[in-house]
């Protein structure tokens, strides 16, 4: 099955949609945008297909209640602003959809709910259940609570994320571009690219900053592309009843042949944040990377930050570079003691609760 033939029968889809795409230049909702785009969604839903819809523009719909001209820079007034802006925001769409008879729910998330595992589940059954009752859920990042340590920064990671988190079909990114190009649109001699297969077909890509009212870019668009490990279009808002009806609009992300990574393991990789290092030895990292092993104490060479157990944490090689990312068993003032000590001359002078690896492979997964 080819990746648009793929989207087009997708029993289960996430569809993201930017704040260029949902509101005025002026930062005020656009009334018939949104209705447009439902309509699409509506029609979808109508065919059987089950839709998670993540929303930006709860910041952008609350600059021009505010009399802010453009998307403020400091974090206080960016979270009032969502604080305003997303009940406009969500009351719009309850009541869009409600011309097809379909309720939404509000799910508002955090990166530190990705990160923290209990969190992870929580949100990963509310979703379920939602889409069991019948309900279409509409996902946004929690900017109002969101610092800068935990936030997404933009919502085209967290709709890969979330497509993970519900082992969605197809990704479907709305934008203000129809399509992946090599550079600006409007320069001459830029090339659209209609498929994307690998890093090759991106070798001549520019990727460019963030728009005015949103955060993400098309840098943050590949990205998600590559997070999603399923068949992702990205388009414009204009063309989101072509894209996922099938049709040769915007550009197809194929997914990477071979074993879509686990929710646990992108979730590792991609939603949480390492909060400290790990500095491994050559022959770690063999059984570390290339091996699939337990990281174990003989392996360590030294640690830096301050973390408990249970955090994630960064493990480098003797260059510095970070290779892996793991949930670790220490606090990090444990782990100097412990190091380049084998488990059984641990458990024998310290106890057998110290018989246990820094890092279990189970919960390790390799970035490099």
């Amino acid at each position: 099955m080819s990746g648009r033939e793929a989207v087009a029968k997708a029993r289960r889809i996430v569809v993201k949609a930017g704040s260029s795409s949902l509101t005025t230049p002026q930062g005020t909702i656009d009334v018939n945008r949104i209705d447009a785009l439902v309509d699409v969604l509506a029609a979808r839903r109508g065919e059987g297909t089950e839709i998670v819809f993540v929303s930006s523009g709860a910041i952008a719909a609350g600059l021009g209640p505010l009399g802010l001209t453009r998307r403020p820079p400091d974090l206080a007034t960016q979270q009032a602003a969502a604080s305003v802006g997303q009940g406009l925001l969500f009351a719009r769409y309850t009541s869009s959809f409600s011309r097809y008879a379909l309720t939404v729910g509000q799910v508002l998330l955090t990166a530190d709910d990705m990160m923290r595992r209990s969190h992870h589940r929580n949100a990963q059954r509310t979703l379920a259940q939602l889409l069991a009752m019948g309900v279409l859920p509409i996902v946004n990042e929690n900017d109002t609570v969101a610092t800068d340590e935990i936030r997404f920064g933009d919502n085209d990671r967290l709709a890969a994320l979330v497509a993970h988190l519900i082992r969605a079909d197809a990704l479907v990114l709305l934008s203000d571009v129809d399509a992946l190009y090599t550079g600006d649109p409007r320069r001459p001699g830029t090339r659209r690219i209609d498929d994307v297969r690998g890093p090759d077909d991106l070798r001549d890509v520019e990727l460019g900053g963030s728009g005015r009212v949103g955060t993400g870019g098309m840098v943050t668009k590949v990205e998600a592309a590559r997070i999603a490990g399923i068949p992702v279009v990205l388009t414009n808002a204009a063309s989101a009843a072509r894209a996922l009806s099938g049709d040769q609009v915007g550009t197809l992300f194929h997914p990477a042949e071979g074993r879509r990574m686990s929710t646990r393991n992108l979730w590792l990789a991609h939603a949480t944040t390492g909060q400290g290092r790990v500095m491994l030895d050559a022959g770690a990292i063999e059984a570390v990377v290339r091996r699939r092993k337990s990281l174990l104490p003989a392996g360590v060479t030294g640690v830096d930050g301050d973390f408990a157990a249970g955090d994630p944490v960064d493990l480098c090689d003797t260059g510095g570079a970070v290779v892996a990312r793991g949930l670790v068993n220490y606090d990090a003032s444990e782990i100097p003691e412990l190091m380049g000590r084998s488990t059984r001359w641990l458990a024998r002078e310290l106890g057998a609760e110290y018989e246990r690896e820094i890092i279990h492979r189970d919960h390790l997964v390799i970035l490099r």
